[in-house]
């Protein structure tokens, strides 16, 4: 097994230094890192990564797992939500977060520390399926159950706009350009820096957050979503023979907490913020707790 008190310091220590900064910075400063990591620090860090990266057509795996994913742990939910008396807005923000993991800010890291960048392209194409899967169904589930409704338009255009996919295509283009040795040092650091300060907006994110209710559905809903579902796809994944690192760097995806976006999904379509808020929280610390058995299943 990897050395996971490295990993577990380095998650959890830039996540508390955030917390510690969320408490005391201006609350426009995480919205500030945010816009910052989405329209900059993230698109390069991609390009530098996607250098040492091994690309292959197998690749496009990745997001039809991301989507058999989401499209599981949307219909195990919607069973489950069907046979309780909940709302219409508790319906819909138990279905994403049931959905829609964190692959970006917390599985680029936690794959990169725990595989490596030699198959970070695996953990990239999972996250463009994932963010298709938020930004996509994700919309219409929230515009379907929330009390506030906008065109699908305006979802399609957040896909469209998606920096992270421009860089993506830019940087496949730009795999084989030679670059000073200066320059490939200085990028590869600046990509490390950029999944620091991921971890750091985390942690002023969560500080942010106050709410702590809702314990039991929140449950509930990342049972399916951190425990079930990567449990019975990554078991059939591994039937499949699939190389260890690819293996690896799909299941810790899959495995990863419900995804801010259903936050922002929440606030926007007047979801319940309260459960959302829950399963962020409990989520983030669930991860923590079975690493290790991720880690175990996926060994080589």
């Amino acid at each position: 097994m990897p050395n996971l008190a490295g990993v577990y310091a380095h998650l959890v220590g830039w996540t508390f230094v955030g917390w510690i900064l969320g408490r005391y910075l201006p609350k426009s400063a995480p919205v500030f890192l945010g816009k910052w990591l989405y329209w900059f620090g993230v698109p390069v860090s991609i390009l530098a990564f996607l250098r040492h990266a091994q690309v292959s057509f197998s690749l496009w795996l990745a997001p039809l797992v991301a989507w058999t994913a989401i499209l599981s742990g949307m219909g195990i939910a919607w069973w489950l939500v069907r046979h309780h008396s909940l709302s219409d807005r508790t319906k819909g923000s138990f279905l994403l977060a049931s959905m829609v993991g964190n692959t970006g800010y917390i599985g680029y890291p936690v794959s990169l520390a725990l595989v490596g960048p030699q198959y970070f392209a695996w953990a990239l194409f999972y996250d463009i399926g994932s963010t298709l899967g938020a930004y996509g169904l994700g919309v219409a589930l929230a515009a379907h159950f929330g009390d506030s409704q906008y065109s699908p338009w305006q979802a399609l255009q957040a896909v469209i706009k998606n920096p992270a996919l421009w860089s993506f295509a830019i940087g496949l283009l730009m795999r084989d350009l030679s670059l000073p040795a200066e320059l490939e040092v200085g990028l590869k650091g600046f990509a490390w820096m950029v999944i620091s300060l991921s971890l750091v907006l985390i942690g002023m994110r969560l500080s942010q957050l106050s709410s702590f209710k809702r314990l039991k559905p929140a449950i509930a809903c990342l049972g399916i979503k951190m425990v079930l579902i990567p449990l019975v796809l990554g078991m059939g994944l591994l039937l499949l023979g699939l190389a260890h690192g690819i293996h690896r760097t799909v299941l810790l995806q899959m495995a990863m907490p419900p995804a801010f976006a259903t936050l922002v999904l929440a606030e926007t379509y007047e979801l319940d913020q309260e459960l959302t808020v829950t399963t962020l929280v409990v989520g983030c610390l669930w991860l923590l707790v079975m690493l290790p058995f991720w880690l175990w299943l996926s060994r080589g």
